[in-house]
């Protein structure tokens, strides 16, 4: 099969690296795709939305399967794309059509669709600039932390917690009217406060059948203990070790089924990932924070290197229906990811900066996320530069190994938590 890959990050560069390893994988392309894409596969520089220069990619090299990485081109709408142009229809696409990407494009399209099939997650009421005084009304219904999402993409970033009522309201208005978040934020939704402990499900279905991949927990915060601004993630670790055989039931019978029936009685056509944010209350119950319409980064870096089946089979069956007859296997062993990113990320950062000892690195996969290759070189390109994943027989044997790998690594102003797994 010639198989192209979409994006750049190193969700990407773990999803190249498994199906390079597949016997079925006759040619890879990555568009645009980054300096360790480019060891396993053929990168090619096209805008992972730009689809008319996908197509005649796709024509030209008669490419038969299309997995998409982030959730830009599923939202607007890349599958649709496929299916509408006669030329490329035939063409099998991951990812879901583009209204059911909307339950990660529409932070209210979500909520929806967890009230009406019953799905566990917060209280919440949305708000556009026109009634933003009943916003203010609401939160002061509410008790802190004040939970403020914008319902637009908004890189990861269009979440706010605040413990001080006025600063919410504050920050409601800079989202609404002051456009915060561009339209982003043109509608927010504010939801009660959930205390626990977060993890992420992932979830593969054909649009009836379904499989469960292992658990993961990431890790967003840029300082250690989890202080400071919000991030893409910095790091990761697999399988979650609090989320015992009864816990991973509860999410299968009361979360998992729910959203894949859902899909069916609303008509979500859905074939591809589907990436279940969780938090784990008290009193054992989990609860849905959000959904994601693809695979998490750097959740990617420690489930895919779990996964002993041969990805490409398990992407076909996704395409063709048949994932029922698939029998999912996991590797035993933990998996962690530690992310090294620009200093200065998640606000300003420079790029450019030359990557040194990625060769010495033995005993790590170092996945490349915001990292490019310039003139023989592998320079930083992006706030998150790479991802060091690690196998070990505990997380804390992996997460050793990983940042072992990382001392033999260094470009200037490098950054990354030294804590990762510091709450498990």
């Amino acid at each position: 099969m010639k198989i192209l890959i979409l994006g750049s990050g190193g969700r990407e560069h773990t999803f190249a690296w498994k199906m390079a390893q597949s016997p079925k994988c006759k040619q890879l392309f990555v568009a645009p795709g980054n300096s360790g894409t480019a060891e396993v596969a053929t990168n090619v520089n096209i805008s992972e939305t730009d689809f008319d220069a996908i197509k005649e990619l796709v024509l030209n090299e008669d490419i038969e399967l299309v997995v998409v990485g982030p959730e830009a081109p599923l939202v607007n709408g890349v599958h649709d794309y496929f299916l509408n142009d006669d030329a490329i229809k035939h063409v099998k696409v991951i990812g879901p059509q583009k209204i059911a990407a909307e339950l990660e494009g529409s932070k209210e399209f979500a909520k929806e669709f967890m009230f009406r099939h019953n799905i566990p997650t917060a209280a919440y009421e949305s708000f556009t600039a026109e009634t933003v005084e009943k916003g203010y009304a609401f939160l002061e219904s509410l008790n802190p932390p004040y939970v403020l999402k914008a319902d637009g993409l908004a890189a990861g970033k269009g979440v706010v917690i605040l413990n001080d009522l006025n600063e919410a309201k504050a920050e409601l208005k800079s989202m609404l009217l002051d456009a915060k978040f561009g339209a982003a934020s043109t509608k927010v939704v504010i939801e009660e406060f959930l205390d626990g402990i977060e993890l992420s499900c992932f979830v593969l279905t054909d649009g009836k059948n379904y499989k469960i991949l292992p658990t993961a927990k990431d890790y967003k915060r840029i300082g250690e203990g989890d202080t400071g601004l919000n991030t893409g993630g910095m790091g990761a670790v697999s399988p979650v070790p609090f989320a015992t055989y009864e816990f991973l039931n509860k999410i299968e019978e009361r979360i998992v089924k729910p959203t894949i029936n859902g899909f069916k009685k609303d008509n979500l056509p859905y074939v591809g990932f589907v990436f279940i944010g969780l938090i784990k209350v008290d009193n054992d119950d989990p609860k849905v924070i959000e959904y994601n319409v693809r695979m998490g980064d750097p959740e990617t870096e420690v489930v895919f290197p779990r996964l002993k089946n041969d990805l490409v089979e398990v992407l076909q069956a996704m395409a063709n229906g048949t994932l029922d007859k698939i029998n999912i296997e996991i590797d035993e062993r933990a998996a962690t990811t530690v992310v090294l990113v620009s200093g200065g990320y998640p606000e300003e950062y420079e790029k450019g900066k030359e990557i040194t000892g990625i060769d010495a690195v033995k005993d790590s996969i170092p996945f490349h996320a915001g990292a490019q290759l310039k003139n023989g070189k592998v320079v930083t390109s992006g706030g998150r530069v790479m991802a060091i994943t690690s196998y070990g027989n505990t997380y804390h044997e992996a997460l050793k190994k990983s940042y072992q790998s990382i001392e033999k690594l260094h470009f200037d102003k490098m950054n990354y938590r030294k804590d990762i797994g510091f709450d498990l």
